[in-house]
């Protein structure tokens, strides 16, 4: 089969959208006998009849509408691509590709992103989750522009990447109303082998958590390890035990789950980076989102382990 005519292929989507060889070729602007002969070269390098015509009327054949869907949906694409390409450079949308690394709160990561959202240009976002290992390797391939995690680029890999620091943000433990109160009293120690729902994605500030407890004499009776934050906040709204959370969320993580800050320790770090490609990169939303943000993990009263 010879290739697609494609304006022969336009010609027939304005003839059916119009409904007839004559109003298609008013608006083309071209003589119906015109329209007449290049429809019938198209039939023909397609096999197939493309419109029952009954007097003057044309009706389209089962052949005919599948074409004009395909036809349809390549040249309201190629409209889109034109009215982009017609628009300033400044004002083209923006495709922003972010890999977000899965031991970071989806709550977290979209306070790092909200910067990119908030630019003037339309920005379209693609956001996938999951380790930073494999996702420092697409960022490597090009496929992403910036990765969100947790974690530092390792030593042999320093080279490739540019490291920022974004903010950091104290770690907070909360539990269900009548757990907490509970615990407030005679903190830390209250926490010696109560109920702890623990993560069992690898986070950095969930090792340094560990080190807090036993160095404060905590014996931690972990009652169930789950790799999704937002099903341990659920766990811990119906009281199966406390979990840990970053404190820059806190707020909305009570109002969202119904639970109660139990203590903010100050000793636990969650420390977040943005990783891109070394040198600078020119994405206006790349460059928004790694500028540092200090207010994201806005610790104002500091309290060292002690109850809010």
């Amino acid at each position: 089969m010879n290739p697609i005519n494609f304006r022969h292929l336009y010609y027939f989507r304005v003839i059916a959208r119009e409904g007839g060889i004559q109003r298609a070729s008013e608006v083309l602007g071209l003589t119906p006998q015109t329209l007449s002969g290049q429809l019938a070269t198209l039939e023909n390098e397609l096999g197939g009849a493309l419109f029952l015509r009954r007097n003057r009327a044309l009706k389209l054949t089962d052949f005919g509408h599948s074409v004009y869907r395909y036809a349809d949906d390549m040249f309201t694409t190629a409209d889109s691509l034109a009215e982009m390409v017609r628009q300033p450079p400044e004002n083209r949308p923006l495709t922003l590709t972010v890999g977000l690394s899965a031991s970071i709160h989806k709550l977290i990561g979209y306070h790092l992103l909200e910067p990119a959202l908030g630019l003037s240009r339309e920005v379209r976002l693609h956001c996938q989750t999951g380790d930073t290992t494999s996702l420092l390797e697409r960022l490597a391939r090009k496929e992403l522009e910036v990765v969100l995690t947790d974690r530092q680029p390792g030593s042999g890999e320093a080279g490739a990447f540019r490291t920022h620091r974004l903010a950091s943000s104290s770690i907070s433990l909360f539990a269900s109303p009548p757990l907490a109160a509970s615990l407030r009293e005679n903190f830390p120690a209250s926490l010696d082998g109560a109920p702890f729902l623990a993560t069992s994605v690898e986070a950095p500030y969930f090792t340094e958590l560990m080190n807090w407890f036993a160095g404060n004499q905590v014996r931690v009776r972990v009652v169930a390890e789950v790799d999704d934050s937002a099903l341990i906040k659920v766990f811990g709204r119906q009281g199966l035990g406390y979990f840990a959370a970053p404190t820059a969320i806190a707020d909305e993580v009570c109002r969202q789950y119904q639970v109660e800050t139990v203590a903010r320790i100050d000793d636990v770090q969650d420390v977040l980076y943005a990783v891109t490609r070394s040198g600078r990169s020119h994405h206006p939303a790349v460059e928004a989102i790694v500028q540092p943000r200090p207010d994201l993990g806005n610790d104002s009263k500091k309290s060292n382990g002690n109850t809010q």
